[in-house]
């Protein structure tokens, strides 16, 4: 046996410690190589240093967690996708001329729809009609009455789908248009729909129906389908025979969302949908394609923006769609991971810094990053009379309380913080801008919209449907309570505490 270090020889508990310790030297070279060279890149300086201090803290939990929800990139084959059927619309548009000209409005208007378009593929089209739904329940009807009067297609995209009391007849209408010779086809996504009561009982409805669907961004290692976990489709979408579309913050299910939390404290989702006619039905078909084609490697033969008039530089019966589906120009913004921008957060903040007047905001859960809060504290001190309405109470505990440590900044600021009065979750996700411009959508004002969730976006440029909102916006200001800037450094200090820590998790992105 060899001499150990004192002259004694080598027993086997030296030979433990001495490879704990080359171990825990390996971990800590590989621990300080991760955070210099991999974590920065590509990464904006909040989120690595948040990623930087948890792997200092606790080095194998921070570098194991980092590994696995570190990357907010979709896996390149769902990239390669994404940006086929980008370069498809984009040849297509630009063949026909949509979207050369600049479009109506104000000045400011034309450079974010010229954005938009640019990253996200959709351009402007004119001659759409679009209505709002605030009625969880009779939303939820229209719907189904919609799927009723389908003739050809029903496309159905959903964060969360359940079967449950409240969406039954939706799914009974599902099944109906199949038996009569509907192609339906039903995208939901996976982690949102699994963790919702009564999965399996979903999917079984879906395949005795006949219905055509598809898990949406599944985490099925088993299968060979993996990605990072916590990326979501979180789009909702329904679009009928490319005659009706339906966009905005409303899941399928129950308003409770049929969870015990929930139900013990009585919590109730309020929630904003639009119904869409006109072109940009297509761009919303688009969306939904383009998702089919992810998850199911079938491209489906959309009518795609070229193949109407209407679009922003066409002329084309354009008076004659204004008769026919209303006065509004429309624009499809689609973002997510599997863009290389972010699509969602630019448009918020080019809106923001063109606000010549006013701007409301309406968002559940409002985080933003460095960008998008100073968009929003500069649109307040250079004058712009910039309100935010948000739930008092909260259904997620860090996420309400990283979005509470922000209002003081907010406040001082100008913002006017409108808080909507529990039992009811403000859920709804929507812009209203200088009385002209608004924006509804899937797409909360928080990081993990901007990076890690595909959402779908509503562009809409039209006096009547601007004054339309604003009528919901004054139904919100009415039943809310507005925060003051005193009572909120009155708040206790455990309270505060809690709101700092959470903030500090927000960027581990």
């Amino acid at each position: 046996m060899s001499a150990g270090p004192d002259g004694d020889g080598w027993d086997a508990g030296d030979v433990l410690l001495t490879l704990a310790g080359l171990g825990l030297l390996a971990l800590g070279v590989f621990a300080v190589l991760t955070m210099l060279v991999v974590v920065p890149k590509n990464r904006r300086p909040s989120s690595a240093t948040a990623w930087i201090i948890a792997i200092v803290l606790v080095p194998f939990a921070g570098l194991l967690a980092f590994f696995l929800i570190g990357s907010p990139a979709l896996p390149k084959v769902r990239r390669d996708k994404q940006r086929n059927v980008d370069r498809l619309i984009s040849e297509r548009t630009r063949e026909h001329g949509i979207g050369l000209e600049r479009a109506p409005g104000p000045d400011w208007l034309d450079p974010v729809v010229r954005l938009n378009q640019r990253i996200g593929a959709m351009p402007m089209l004119h001659g759409n009609d679009a209505r709002i739904w605030t009625g969880y329940d009779a939303t939820i009807r229209a719907m189904t009455a919609d799927v009723g009067a389908a003739r050809d297609f029903v496309h159905v995209e959903f964060y969360i789908l359940a079967l449950d009391r409240t969406t039954e007849p939706f799914f009974d209408a599902l099944a109906a248009a199949v038996a009569r010779g509907v192609t339906v086809r039903v995208l939901l996504d996976h982690v949102g729909s699994w963790r919702s009561p009564g999965y399996r009982r979903t999917l079984r409805r879906l395949r005795e129906a006949g219905v055509l669907w598809r898990l949406m961004l599944p985490v099925q290692p088993w299968f060979g389908r993996y990605q990072r976990p916590d990326l979501r489709n979180h789009r909702k979408v329904v679009v009928v025979d490319g005659r009706v579309g339906w966009v905005g913050s409303q899941n399928l299910v129950d308003r409770s969302y049929n969870r015990r939390a929930n139900l013990r404290r009585g919590l109730q989702w309020q929630d904003l949908m639009v119904r869409v006619s006109g072109p940009v039905v297509q761009e919303l078909d688009a969306v939904f394609a383009t998702d089919w084609f992810s998850e199911t490697d079938e491209l489906l033969d959309v009518e795609t923006p070229d193949a109407l008039p209407g679009g922003v530089g066409s002329s084309t019966d354009a008076e004659l769609l204004a008769e026919e589906h209303g006065p509004l120009s429309c624009q499809v913004v689609p973002s997510g991971p599997g863009f290389e921008h972010e699509n969602n957060l630019r448009l918020f903040n080019s809106l923001l810094y063109a606000a010549r007047s006013r701007v409301s905001i309406t968002s559940p859960y409002f985080v933003p990053d460095e960008s998008l809060l100073y968009a929003v504290t500069a649109a307040a001190l250079r004058g712009v009379d910039v309100e935010l309405f948000v739930p008092e109470e909260g259904d997620q505990f860090v996420v309400h309380h990283a979005q509470r440590s922000y209002y003081e900044q907010l406040l001082r600021s100008g913002v006017r913080i409108h808080r909507y009065p529990p039992p009811y979750v403000l859920h709804a996700k929507h812009m209203t801008v200088d009385d002209q411009v608004s924006v509804v959508g899937s797409s909360n004002l928080d990081m993990r919209s901007f990076s890690l969730d595909l959402e779908a976006t509503l562009l809409v440029h039209g006096r009547g449907f601007c004054d339309d909102l604003r009528r919901v916006e004054d139904g919100y200001r009415a039943v809310s309570r507005e925060l003051t800037l005193g009572e909120w450094l009155r708040r206790p200090g455990r309270e505060q505490l809690f709101d700092n820590v959470a903030r500090l998790s927000s960027a581990l992105q």
